[in-house]
C-alpha cells in the first residue's frame, strides 16, 4: 500500500513536470520571436508565426521525449545540484539542434538569432521548474521551522573559506534548521561587508554584543587555519555568551572539501588551554618501537593505556603490558585486538612490588624498550598513606630498574611529574626519588635510563575535569581547593608522544621536561567548563572552595633550581643537567627506607626528607598507616 502511494505520487510529480515543459516550450517559442523583432507583435512577420504553430505539436513531443531520455522526470528535485543543472543544459542544446535539423530538412526557414532566444529560454525555464520545486521546499521548511521555532540563529566566527562553505550548505540544506544571523571577524576591513548577503559586523570583542542584537542561538568558529591561541581566545569570549559553541575540526577537513555542517566538533576544554599542540617527531618514534620487544607497566593506566596505542600503531615486534589491575588491563586489550589483529599482545597481571615476579617476566620476554608508568598517583590519598607510596613508587620502580640492568633492556624511560620538583607531598617526593634512582643506575648500567616529566593530564584518572564533569552533572556545587591554585595541563595523547619521543633522544641519565606553555588557574577552568555545559558559573552551578588539600601547593613547578637546561632537536623539549650526588650513600638510604616503610614506622617523612632535600615537609597531627 505504502509502495502504492509512493508511486502515485511519483506519478503525479512526472505529470505536473511534463505539463510545466509543455507550457515553456510553448511560451520559449512565441517570446523568441516576441523579443527577436524588438518586443512587438505587430512586427512579426506571420510566416514565422505560421511556421511555430505549425512545428508546434512535433516540437513538444521531441522535448518530451529527449528530456525524458535525460532523465529529467526521473530526478530528485528537491536534491537538485549542478549535476542536473548540467543536464538541462544538455538537454536543451540536445533539443535545439534537432529542430535546426528538423526544420532544414522540412525547409521551414527562421531568424538565425531566433534559435539562440529559444534555447535559452527553453533551458531557462526548465532550470526554473525544477530548482524553484527545491527552493520552494526549503522556504517551507524554514518558514514552518521558525513558526515553531525550531529555528537555531547562528554567528560564524571568521570570514574565509571555510565560512562560506558552512553559509552555502546552512542556506541550501533543508535538514539543517538554521539561519544565519551575523558574521564575525578581526580584519577592520571586512567590517560592513557581505558574505551572500550576510553582514560582517564586527571584531572578537564584538560577539557578546553581537549575540544579544542578533539574537543569537550557536556559534560556529570557522577558522581552521588560525593558532591554537587565537582559537582559544576566540573560543573563551564565545563561552561567555551561553550560546552552543561549535568549531572546525581542523584544515584537513578543509582542504580535503569535507567540510560540513555535522563535522563541526564542540568545544572542549582543550580549545580553552590556548598552547599549541606538542608537535612530536614520529619518524623517529616509529623508528624507536618498531620492531621491538616493547613492555608498559601500568599499561592499563590513562597514561600507559595511551601509550599502549600509540606503541601498537608504530608496528612493535611484540607488545607487553604488565598491570595490578585486572578490568583496565582486559579493557585495553580488547581495543589493541579489535584495532591491530595482527599485533603479538601479550597481557599480564602482575605488581612491580613482587621481585619474583618481575624477574620472570624480564626473563621470559626480554624486553628491548620499558616504559615505567606503574605508580600511585593521588596526592591526598598518598599522604594519609606514605609508606604505601613509597613501597609502590619507589622500591616498585627500583625492582623494575634492577631487572631492566639485569636483563639487558636497551632504553628505560620511567613516567615522572611535575610535583617532583620542590615536593610538598610525599607522592611528588616518592617521584623525585625515582628520577634518582634512574640517573644513579644511568651511570652503572649499559641499559639507557631516562625520565618525563610533565604536569597535569586532561581527562586522566584522578584529573580534574572528570571530577567537575561529575559534579556538574549532579547540579554541583563545584569544588575547588583555592581561588589562586594554577597548574599546567597537556592532553594525553601529547604527554604520550613526548614521553615516547623522550624515549628516542635518550642518551642515558636525562630528565625531559616539556614546555607546557602558560598556567592555568583552576578556578578558571572550572567556569569554563560549566559555561560549556551550558550554565552559568555561581549562578546555576556554584563553585565552592574547601582549602588546599595536604600535601598541595598553589603552583607546580617544572624544574628545580639546581637544574639546567638544555634543548633537544623538539624546541618544545628540554632535557635538565642531572644533580650530583653520591650514588653509594643514596642507595644505603634507600635500603634504610625500605625497612622503615615494610616494619610499617611512622617516620617516614623524616627519612624521604633526608633523601630529597627539596621535600618542604608538611606538618601531620593525624596517625598515619
Amino acid at each position: 500500500m505504502i509502495k502504492w502511494f509512493r508511486d502515485k505520487e511519483m506519478m503525479f510529480r512526472q505529470i505536473f513536470f511534463v505539463l510545466l515543459d509543455v507550457i515553456s516550450v510553448m511560451a520559449a517559442s512565441t517570446m523568441a520571436l516576441w523579443i527577436r523583432f524588438d518586443f512587438s507583435i505587430q512586427k512579426i512577420d506571420n510566416i514565422y508565426l505560421e511556421h511555430v504553430w505549425q512545428t508546434m505539436l512535433p516540437n513538444i513531443a521531441m522535448v518530451l521525449v529527449v528530456y525524458w531520455l535525460f532523465g529529467l522526470y526521473r530526478s530528485i528535485w528537491k536534491y537538485a545540484s549542478w549535476f542536473e543543472l548540467q543536464r538541462i543544459i544538455t538537454a536543451g542544446v540536445t533539443v535545439t539542434l534537432i529542430q535546426l535539423l528538423g526544420l532544414w530538412v522540412a525547409e521551414i526557414k527562421m531568424p538565425r538569432s531566433y534559435w539562440f532566444l529559444y534555447a535559452g529560454l527553453l533551458m531557462g525555464a526548465t532550470v526554473c521548474t525544477r530548482f524553484s520545486y527545491r527552493i520552494l521546499r526549503r522556504v517551507k521548511s524554514k518558514f514552518d521551522d521558525k513558526k515553531r521555532g525550531k529555528l537555531s540563529r547562528v554567528m560564524i566566527v571568521g570570514a574565509g573559506s571555510a565560512a562560506d562553505m558552512l553559509i552555502r550548505e546552512i542556506k541550501t540544506s533543508q535538514y539543517l534548521h538554521k539561519e544565519i544571523g551575523c558574521i564575525i571577524d578581526d580584519n577592520p576591513d571586512l567590517k560592513g561587508k557581505s558574505i551572500s548577503g550576510y553582514p560582517i559586523v564586527g571584531d572578537r570583542h564584538f560577539i557578546p554584543e553581537a549575540v544579544s542584537r542578533y539574537k543569537i542561538d550557536e556559534i560556529m568558529i570557522a577558522m581552521p587555519s588560525v593558532s591554537r591561541k587565537e582559537t582559544a581566545d576566540i573560543a573563551t569570549i564565545c563561552n561567555q555568551t551561553g550560546c552552543e559553541i561549535r568549531m572546525v575540526p581542523g584544515m584537513y577537513q578543509f582542504v580535503n572539501n569535507e567540510l560540513r555542517v555535522s563535522k563541526l566538533r564542540h568545544v572542549e576544554i582543550e580549545d580553552l588551554l590556548g598552547r599549541e599542540p606538542v608537535k612530536v617527531d614520529m619518524k623517529k618514534v616509529t623508528e624507536f618501537v618498531k620492531d621491538q620487544t616493547v613492555l608498559v607497566t601500568g599499561g592499563g593506566g590513562s597514561i600507559g593505556s595511551e601509550l599502549c596505542r600509540q606503541i601498537a600503531a608504530a608496528g612493535p615486534k611484540k607488545l607487553i603490558i604488565v598491570d595490578i589491575y585486572e578490568n583496565n588491563a582486559y579493557e585495553i586489550q580488547q581495543e589493541l585486538l579489535r584495532k591491530y589483529p595482527k599485533l603479538n599482545l601479550i597481557v599480564l597481571i602482575a605488581s612491580v612490588r613482587n621481585t619474583n615476579r618481575i624477574n620472570k617476566i624480564f626473563e621470559t620476554y626480554l624486553p628491548n624498550v620499558v616504559f615505567h608508568a606503574a605508580a600511585h598517583k593521588h596526592v591526598p590519598l598518598m599522604e594519609d598513606s606514605p609508606n604505601e607510596a613509597i613501597k609502590n613508587n619507589v622500591f616498585g620502580t627500583l625492582k623494575t630498574v634492577q631487572a631492566a640492568d639485569k636483563y639487558g633492556v636497551e632504553r628505560f624511560v620511567l613516567i615522572s611529574t611535575d610535583k617532583a620538583v620542590n615536593p610538598t607531598n610525599i607522592m611528588g617526593a616518592s617521584k623525585r626519588i625515582c628520577e634518582m634512582i634512574v640517573q644513579a643506575y644511568s651511570r652503572r648500567s649499559k641499559t639507557q635510563f631516562v625520565a618525563v616529566r610533565f604536569g597535569n593530564v586532561l581527562g586522566s584518572n584522578g584529573s580534574v575535569i572528570p571530577l567537575f564533569k561529575k559534579q556538574i552533572k549532579e547540579g554541583g556545587p563545584v569544588t575547588v581547593t583555592h581561588p589562586d591554585i594554577i597548574r599546567y595541563f597537556m592532553t594525553i595523547p601529547e604527554a604520550v608522544s613526548l614521553v615516547l619521543e623522550a624515549g628516542a633522544f635518550a642518551e642515558g641519565g636525562e630528565i625531559f621536561v616539556l614546555d607546557m606553555g602558560e598556567p592555568v588557574k583552576i578556578v578558571d577552568l572550572a567556569k569554563n567548563l560549566i559555561r560549556l555545559s551550558g550554565y552559568v558559573p555561581n549562578e546555576d552551578i556554584m563553585i565552592e572552595y574547601t582549602g588546599l588539600r595536604p600535601g598541595e601547593k598553589l603552583y607546580e613547578e617544572r624544574l628545580m633550581e639546581e637544574e639546567g637546561l638544555k634543548t633537544t632537536e623538539n624546541n618544545r623539549i628540554s632535557v635538565a643537567r642531572p644533580i650530583e650526588m653520591d650514588d653509594l650513600a643514596f642507595f644505603d638510604a634507600l635500603m634504610e627506607l625500605k625497612d622503615a616503610v615494610y616494619e610499617e614506622t611512622g617516620s617516614v617523612r623524616e627519612m624521604v626528607k633526608d633523601i630529597v632535600p627539596t621535600y618542604r615537609m608538611p606538618k601531620v597531627d593525624k596517625k598515619e598507616i
